[in-house]
């Protein structure tokens, strides 16, 4: 399996013993979950490519991340499809949500605080692959293995540009402050399982 150790220490706690139980039960509510998250991610890069289209870095990492992004979306329908899950709505966890809701309005600080929240994002999934993957099915285990390579790239890439755009601004800062949140968020119960959700007791 991948090394992820350089995500576990940029993380500021490890998942619950009680959501992975959580998400060995709901296996199924897991993969439509996942398939939205891969679909949002997409999203959140395609944005930036829309939004900031003067920086070639950027543009060409998020256009990568995207189509990535995609790919998996396209595996975990795949996936869904061979075992008859249907893919139906169902609402967001307070997750990501609640990490933005600490973001600055105005950039260049909210650019900063996008990138390092897509940071955390991307290194919380990853994190949960690890932990899921010994304990499904021989499918399943090889796919969420096969996602940490590129998950903790993603994550990386995100951290990296939050670096560069930052300027004066000390970026660890940011990291801290989001890096509090995103530990109570995963902690702190949750009523709903979702893929970021914290445990459900």
């Amino acid at each position: 399996m991948t090394d992820i150790q350089h995500i576990q220490d940029f993380l500021p706690c490890a998942t619950p013993d009680k959501w992975l139980e959580n998400a060995l039960d709901n296996q199924t509510l897991m993969l439509v979950d996942h398939a939205n998250c891969e679909k949002k991610a997409a999203s959140t890069a395609l944005n930036l490519i829309y939004r900031y289209t003067d920086n070639f870095e950027l543009l060409t990492k998020m256009s990568r991340l995207a189509r990535e992004e995609m790919r998996h979306f396209e595996q975990v329908i795949s996936i869904m499809k061979r075992r008859n899950i249907p893919y139906l709505n169902i609402t967001a966890s307070r997750y990501a949500g609640g990490l933005r809701e600490q973001a600055r309005a105005n950039d260049p600080g909210k650019l900063v605080d996008v990138l390092v929240i897509g940071a955390l994002i991307e290194a919380r999934s990853c994190e949960r692959f690890a932990r899921l993957a010994p304990f499904l099915d021989d499918e399943l285990e090889q796919f969420y293995t096969s996602l940490l390579k590129s998950e903790g790239r993603h994550y990386q890439d995100y951290i990296g540009l939050a670096r560069k755009f930052a300027g004066d601004d000390n970026v660890d800062e940011r990291i801290a402050l989001f890096s509090a949140r995103e530990k109570q968020l995963i902690e702190e119960p949750d009523t709903e399982f979702r893929f970021h959700s914290g445990p459900v007791l």
